[in-house]
């Protein structure tokens, strides 16, 4: 009876083996798929780095696209691939953030469009201007042929991305068989330790959301008192367009200050990144230095070069020189300052520093925490702004790869984070052969070898 039992016990937990190996195999293979368009793309990236729509493989032959996605999988980073035909279901301002949606992972998306190419990046994986140069970089000089062009992008991009390979993808292994023994193993290893590499997830996914919503919430603090401080000088100007001695340019300058106060109080409602913060600070910059314009006007003085805000507040205005100063724990450096700011360095006194909350009291910006980073960089600028905070605490913590993924879209190259991404990191619609990008995005248009 025992000896019966035990059989009994050990058919049935064979055959739940063969249940569990039989779900893994199904899950493993790959599945036909009836899928069109976008939606065909996003599901064969989710299984793999390359795909090649059927009409147009002629750009990348079957043996070049997997030699390129070995490539990828090889260096084990979140970088995809698609290469499809310039038609109507894959319109050029809209292909990427759609594949990107449809593929739910958070990574770097190349996709050759017709003969055009364009890419797009979640920041926590690159950042859009690394995005832009890399993009530029390969379709300047002369047209070439896809596998190149891709290889190209390929070999630069994986040496500058963040992050991990999705799991999705599985093994790197070229083999067409599924080995008995490592369904065996993955199925072992599924039961004992998934479970507790999905709580580890989710405990890290809670993380960096408590991360995002209190970075938000001390920067909307700080962004309001902006605002409403840019308000206050709109006030101030008591400007009327029909006021004797108005003139066009006047209104122009004018109607930009207004509009940018509405453009950053409309951001800043939508804000659900920190990094989103920066549209806010920038617009706000542009409307100081309109209304800069418009007082010079008035006064009958000559109209300002445009210079960067005061270091020291941006609320005092456009800088109006550089001077030298030091933090505390620093190095001296070159900012730009205000006039009332040099003033005061020059008579060897302390410049009037923007402070802001933190658990230690008031402090400087630049010593409160990596929170300040995007409202800091709308103000001066991804192009000045390491110089300017070398040595300080904001410039310390922006330099870290953990900065950029707390302080991005949140979640880590390789994660799933469905539609959850910020749509601005694959907008336009630039598909061209090159020097038609602007600095704010991707491109509004086509350009020399466009469609």
């Amino acid at each position: 009876m025992r000896t019966r039992l035990i059989s009994v016990r050990g058919g049935s937990l064979l055959s739940g083996l063969l249940l569990a190996l039989s779900a893994t195999a199904l899950a493993v293979a790959p599945q036909a798929s009836a899928a069109t368009g976008v939606a065909a793309v996003g599901e064969a990236l989710k299984e793999g780095p390359v795909y090649v729509d059927p009409r147009a493989r002629a750009q990348l032959p079957p043996a070049e696209a997997d030699a390129l996605a070995e490539k990828i999988k090889d260096a084990g980073k979140p970088v995809f691939v698609a290469v499809l035909p310039a038609t109507a279901e894959f319109p050029p301002d809209k292909v990427l953030p759609a594949v990107r949606a449809e593929t739910g992972i958070t990574g770097l998306y190349a996709i050759r469009l017709g003969d055009g190419f364009n890419a797009g990046a979640d920041r926590a994986v690159m950042p859009a201007n690394a995005v832009r140069n890399l993009t530029e970089a390969v379709k300047t000089g002369a047209p070439v042929d896809a596998s190149t062009q891709l290889n190209n992008f390929v070999d630069q991009a994986l040496a500058q991305a963040r992050g991990s390979a999705p799991a999705s993808w599985g093994t790197t292994g070229a083999g067409d068989g599924v080995p008995v023994g490592g369904l065996v193993t993955l199925g072992a290893m599924a039961a004992v330790g998934g479970g507790g590499a999905y709580a580890l997830v989710r405990r890290n996914r809670r993380k960096k959301e408590q991360t995002r919503r209190e970075a938000i919430e001390r920067l909307g603090v700080v962004v309001d008192e902006d605002i409403t401080a840019f308000g206050e000088e709109l006030d101030r100007l008591d400007f009327h367009p029909g006021e004797p001695g108005a003139d066009d340019a006047m209104r122009e300058d004018y109607a930009r200050g207004l509009d940018a106060y509405d453009k950053a109080k409309q951001l800043m409602a939508s804000v659900q990144y920190p990094e989103e913060v920066t549209g806010v600070t920038r617009a706000l910059e542009d409307g100081r230095y309109a209304l800069a314009r418009l007082d010079a006007r008035r006064q009958g003085r000559p109209v300002p070069e445009r210079r960067a805000p005061c270091f020291f507040d941006p609320r005092h205005g456009p800088s109006t020189e550089d001077a030298t100063w030091a933090p505390a724990t620093g190095a001296a450096r070159t900012v730009p300052v205000c006039t009332a700011d040099a003033v005061r360095l020059r008579d060897g006194h302390d410049p009037a520093v923007r402070t802001v909350d933190t658990e230690r009291g008031p402090r400087p910006y630049y010593d409160a925490g990596p929170a300040y980073g995007p409202w800091a960089g709308g103000y001066f600028g991804g192009g000045i702004l390491p110089g300017l905070l070398m040595g300080t605490m904001l410039g310390s913590m922006m330099s870290t790869p953990a900065y950029a993924s707390d302080y991005g879209g949140g979640f880590d190259g390789g994660d799933f984070s469905g539609a959850d991404f910020n749509p601005s990191d694959f907008g336009g619609g630039d598909f061209g052969g090159g020097g038609g990008f602007d600095g704010g995005g991707f491109g509004g248009g086509f350009d020399g070898g466009g469609f």
